[in-house]
């Protein structure tokens, strides 16, 4: 395995530190795990911060094939450190290692994905409107927009994702592909693993000639470093995923700052499932069994885990139930993946197994044990009147439990659903007949979710074009964005206009001749012909 330092990575330097140290924890038997990593400093902070401050001036300008080329190389060199990767970031996780190969691989998926659409340019969303000098009564400038980077991006590694959400995950890869500098606070969970995809990327950027500060690594056992990078005058977004109460935090404070900038959150969710009569009837064992599959995958550690279940009353129901029942019982033990995630699973399961109006229906004990963070699934249940008037029963559990929830009514099912918050994804098991008597439950799922899923689960998120990863608050902060797939990166540009530009001045993609032959809507139609081919609509 690579030599761990545990020191942060400011540009191609190595950060001085304070005498604040932490070590990685193994979550199976709760000892540490060396190297001690080094607290950033304040002046660690705003060193990374002007370091991209200064590269953005160049990196903005790199182009689409440099940037694809950087992102490609990336990849490579993690897949060229796969196998201490993984080995360090089992022991950080406890995750077994074929998950970790698998997020090894949608990792560095990622990024050639976000190099295709840099190289491909078409992201840019040009337009041009061309002039005319001789309309009446007023003659029509010459426009043409396109959107163009940030600056400076702060990221969150996430605690539950080592690699697809951290240090090289899809926010760096698409802050990066959009022409931003990026500098990352690693999660305390995995430092070592932060640590190797850090230096994989800091030696990409250097070897390919790419400006000090396109990239940097910040470490932290607490939340300081983070509400300095957020803070700094200089950062132009940040992207973020992890629990509510952190990203609320921090959305309050980029929102206290004198100059307000874009926070992208990822914060909370629950992912409800609604299974409707018919599909019941005919697929109660199925269902329940992939439900089962779904919330405890991964140890429940899923921001897709489905934590609600509405069902229909009726035989049907009991049998789903009992189904489910055994499954819980029957399971084995689940190891989390902190001790601060194992602490927040036991509190709320205590929590809700206290509340009157829910029923623990089955549950696994964990291991009594003196070290790790051993838990065990829980399966509660409830009826929708306690649902709805216990709004805290609808908060997110992270870990393996999910809640049952029997209604009596499709008016009272629809009366749920529209007092739902916001989620990332909702799940209907249906048949095309259930799916036409509940053609309003759709629609008003439509206006609560990023994601809605047909008879399947919401664990298991597609990086593809088409992928909408993110839903109303509080699921994201901002829920017109995605957080995975090639959408991802409009979060991290803005839209700039050029008004009676000389042809010499403006930038390629909206040069007349389309040098580099994107799509471009010109006159409101769509083309990749130079202007010189094309008439006036």
């Amino acid at each position: 395995m690579a030599k761990l330092l545990g020191h942060s990575m400011i540009g191609f330097e190595s950060g001085g530190g304070t005498d604040d140290t932490f070590r990685a924890m193994n979550p199976r038997s709760g000892e540490p795990l060396a190297p001690d990593f080094f607290s950033a400093t304040r002046e660690d902070v705003a060193r990374a911060v002007e370091l991209a401050h200064h590269a953005f001036a160049a990196y903005r300008q790199t182009s689409g094939r440099d940037k694809g080329r950087l992102l490609r190389h990336i990849a490579g060199r993690i897949e060229s450190i796969a196998s201490p990767l993984i080995e360090r970031a089992h022991l950080e996780t406890a995750l077994p290692k074929v998950r970790l190969e698998t997020e090894t691989a949608r990792t560095v998926n990622q990024l050639r994905l976000f190099a295709g659409v840099v190289e491909e340019g078409s992201w840019v969303m040009a337009r041009i409107d061309r002039g005319e000098p001789a309309r009446h009564p007023l003659p029509k400038p010459d426009i043409r927009s396109m959107l163009c980077p940030l600056g400076p991006v702060a990221i969150f590694g996430a605690s539950n994702f080592p690699l697809a959400f951290s240090v090289a995950g899809g926010d760096t890869a698409s802050a990066l592909a959009a022409g931003n500098p990026v500098i990352v606070k690693a999660h305390p969970a995995h430092p070592g693993t932060s640590e190797l995809v850090g230096q994989a990327i800091t030696d990409t950027t250097r070897d390919l000639g790419l400006p000090e500060g396109v990239f940097s690594l910040l470490f932290d056992r607490g939340t300081q470093v983070g509400i300095a990078l957020v803070e700094h005058p200089l950062v132009r977004a940040v992207g973020f995923t992890g629990s509510r109460k952190a990203g609320r935090a921090l959305l309050d404070i980029v929102a206290a700052r004198p100059e307000p900038i874009p926070f992208f959150g990822e914060m909370s969710s629950t992912n409800p499932v609604f299974v409707l009569p018919e599909a019941l009837r005919r697929n109660a064992d199925t269902i329940a069994s992939g439900l089962y599959a779904s919330f405890t995958l991964g140890a429940g550690q899923f921001c897709t885990k489905p934590g609600i279940v509405f069902l229909p009353e009726g035989a049907e129901a009991g049998a789903f139930q009992a189904r489910l029942r055994s499954l819980v019982e029957g399971s084995k033990g689940f190891t989390l993946l902190s001790a601060g995630i194992h602490s927040s699973y036991c509190s709320s399961v205590a929590g809700r197994r206290t509340t009157n109006a829910v029923t623990v229906v089955a549950e696994k004990p964990s291991l009594a044990q003196e070290t790790g963070f051993e838990a065990g699934a829980v399966l509660f249940e409830t009826d929708a009147d306690s649902f709805l008037n216990h709004p805290d029963l609808g908060a997110e559990i992270f870990g393996p439990s999910t809640l049952l929830v029997r209604h009596s009514s499709r008016d009272e099912l629809l009366r749920i659903a529209r007092n739902l918050e916001g989620h990332l994804t909702a799940t209907i098991h249906g048949t095309d007949r259930d799916l036409h008597d509940f053609q309003d439950l759709i629609s008003v799922l439509e206006t609560k979710v990023g994601r809605l899923i047909v008879n399947g689960f919401p664990t298991g998120v597609e990086v593809c074009h088409a992928m909408v990863h993110g839903g109303p608050y509080p699921a994201t902060s901002d829920g017109r964005s995605s957080s995975v797939g090639s959408a991802a990166i409009l979060r991290f540009c803005r839209p700039i206009c050029y008004q009676e530009f000389p042809n010499s001045a403006l930038p390629p993609e909206l040069k007349d001749n389309n040098p580099l032959e994107i799509w471009r809507m010109v006159d409101g139609q769509m083309s990749k012909k130079p202007l010189s081919q094309r008439g006036r609509c």
